[in-house]
């Protein structure tokens, strides 16, 4: 069988440069869609069973975040159900995937995708509980749907929201809301059960619907990058960001998550506010006993390795959880999980996953009902 190699599915991103030899396949990591930024990629390899196949990506060095490569170890499948690590190495300028497919057909990703139509199944299986309400913002830039999932009763004192994947390529942060919400209405669950008690949960899955189904790193189909967006955004541009803000005004906001990945990073850590002028010591306190307990809650939390702190800028306050306290006076974190592995506790076949995202998300209730409580 001829080698072919195809991206003309949910998500699928990449430019072939030559295919011809299963040893020598060139290829070219794919711009966003509406954005000069390049890092995502996911593409279907056929032809290739039982050959040894080197795979380049000629442009790697150009993109976005090179750095991102460095010991990272791109995913495949054979059937987009199980993911699992393949060699890859790079060299400063070229990535390479050393692999030789089982079967027939075989696909690769810069990390194990979070499909539209699990996206869906995920809001179905979600309004299906009593525990849900499903709320419909509005459109993106494309017209697709903006949902919100309401957990809980909506007159509960506290307002806890949870934002996921402002950059679409970082599919990791579904995962976490999908355990999230599977543990947030598992009536079994104490955690969660004690939680709804105080609070109504806002949850927006996917905060970039078209950036995710174009198979875009970090931009939106108006290549507006969202965390950029919430100072001033607009039906034009973020709609998105807008319809969100918009709503989080209406109702208020006592705790707030915008779940994220890091592309360089080997750990899962938080940025909060401390970049803010006004943030509080009250604040800072507040925010290093979410940490504490984050950490008792999931040995994968850490707070060793993360972003340093920077001088506060007006860009700052054009980010979602700086804008978020800002705005609220309330803990707003951006949470971060690994493109890579966790290197405190790594995991030869598959690297950080979205089984573990999953699991983290499910865990994450005990430090919120803890802030909830403190």
């Amino acid at each position: 069988m001829t080698i072919k190699i195809s991206q003309q599915f949910d998500a699928g991103a990449i430019e072939v440069l030559r295919a011809d030899d299963a040893q020598s396949i060139e290829l070219n990591i794919r711009k966003d869609s509406h954005a000069d930024i390049t890092q995502w990629f996911y593409f279907r390899l056929q032809g290739a069973q039982g050959e040894a196949c080197t795979i380049r990506f000629m442009n790697a060095g150009k993109s976005a975040y090179p750095d991102g490569w460095k010991d990272y170890q791109a995913v495949a499948s054979y059937d987009r159900e199980s993911w699992f690590r393949v060699p890859t190495s790079y060299d400063g300028s070229v990535m390479t995937i050393e692999h030789t497919p089982e079967e027939e057909s075989v696909y690769y990703a810069y990390f194990e995708p979070y499909p539209w139509d699990r996206h869906l199944a995920l809001i179905d299986s979600a309004q299906a509980s009593p525990l849900v309400r499903l709320l419909d913002l509005g459109s993106t830039v494309e017209g697709r749907d903006m949902n919100l999932l309401v957990v809980g009763d909506a007159d509960a004192e506290k307002k806890v929201w949870v934002i996921a994947r402002q950059h679409p390529g970082e599919t990791m942060a579904e995962w976490f809301v999908e355990g999230m919400l599977e543990a947030l209405l598992d009536q079994a669950n104490p955690f969660a059960r004690q939680c709804l008690q105080d609070a109504v949960f806002y949850v927006v899955p996917n905060m970039n619907p078209d950036g995710s189904v174009h198979g875009n790193l970090r931009t939106n189909a108006a290549g507006a990058n969202l965390n950029r967006e919430w100072m001033t955004p607009t039906m034009e541009r973020s709609p998105e960001v807008f319809l969100v803000k918009q709503k989080m005004h209406e109702i208020g906001c006592d705790l707030f998550l915008d779940v994220h990945g890091d592309e360089g990073l080997p750990y899962v850590f938080v940025a909060g506010s401390d970049a803010l002028e006004n943030f509080t010591p009250a604040q800072k306190a507040e925010q290093d006993r979410f940490i504490a307990d984050f950490k008792v809650a999931s040995p994968d939390f850490q707070d060793e390795h993360g972003y340093e702190d920077g001088p506060f800028t007006p860009e700052v306050l054009t980010m979602g959880s700086p804008h978020v306290t800002h705005a609220f006076g309330c803990l707003s974190l951006t949470l971060e999980l690994p493109f890579k592995d966790n290197a405190n506790d790594p995991d030869q076949q598959t690297g950080w996953s979205g089984a573990r995202s999953a699991a983290l998300g499910a865990a994450v209730l005990q430090p919120i009902l803890s802030t909830l409580r403190a």
